[in-house]
């Protein structure tokens, strides 16, 4: 590892300008991707930047319509929370699947979306319920946020302080996990409101990915069968020594119909 100067500011501004002035630095987290990338000499940022002081940026709050889960909060608050399990029970079950206990006690929500592995679990949960990244600057609809490997149309002094979710009328996750890692070989996540369905898959592509014909399917009769015959394309499906695309192909239907279970218990 090699050395970088470590900042700790305790206000959002002190922190963006940090961001700006400091060419190459990075963000820090609960640090689950980037304190092993720098272990492993794959990245060497002239500076960290620390977000853990800025309290201001956990917590999690209802506006009725809306949950909004401040950036720096943890998985485990998130799935321990009893107001995320009564509104949106899919979001609280895919937080307690993150990972192990430690991993969950440290990562965070907003370092997750930030980070955009395509096999992590939260974006699936973002893009699912059609959620709002709230940053330092702006508000980004969860459509237009992923963008593929590694990729978000985050601007390089832009700060995640929070994802608002819209509560849904139903909402599952379900994933097949790697072993070792825990991260999704594939996860979908399926939510129903009054809008219509969306159902969005992680761990079988570069990236997050919605998938219309179930979407559709699910918006006539909200049940498992309407997608059971529903065939994914395997073109820009990952293979790798995990899984081969046409493994995954067949995973994103079954974690589909598992999730529109888990939505409807």
């Amino acid at each position: 590892m090699k050395p970088f100067a470590y900042h700790q500011p305790d206000r959002l501004p002190d922190a963006a300008k940090l961001l700006t002035s400091i060419e190459d630095s990075k963000l820090v987290a609960g640090g689950m991707t980037l304190i092993p990338t720098l272990k492993q000499g794959l990245a060497s940022p002239p500076a960290l930047v620390d977000l853990s002081k800025l309290g201001d940026l956990k917590g999690i709050s209802d506006d009725g319509a809306t949950i909004t889960i401040g950036a720096m909060t943890p998985h485990a608050a998130v799935a321990a929370s009893q107001l995320v399990q009564a509104k949106i029970p899919g979001l609280a079950a895919l937080a307690s699947m993150i990972g192990d206990p430690a991993v969950r006690i440290r990562g965070t929500i907003g370092g997750s979306v930030a980070n955009n592995d395509p096999a992590a679990d939260y974006p699936a949960g973002v893009l699912g319920l059609g959620a709002t990244v709230v940053t330092s600057t702006r508000e980004i609809a969860a459509d237009g946020f992923f963008r593929g490997l590694f990729e978000t149309a985050l601007e390089p002094s832009e700060i995640i302080t929070a994802i608002r979710f819209p509560v849904p009328l139903k909402a599952g996750y379900a994933k097949f996990k790697a072993p070792a890692s825990r991260y999704a070989l594939v996860g979908v996540f399926v939510a129903k409101s009054a809008d219509g369905v969306r159902v969005a898959v992680t761990g079988a592509g570069s990236g997050v990915f919605r998938v219309p014909p179930m979407e559709e399917a699910l918006s006539r009769n909200f049940d498992p069968s309407a997608i059971a015959a529903i065939r994914i394309d395997t073109d820009g499906l990952t293979s790798d020594i995990h899984a081969e695309a046409d493994y995954r192909a067949h995973l994103v239907t079954v974690m589909a119909k598992r999730a529109v279970d888990a939505a409807l218990s």
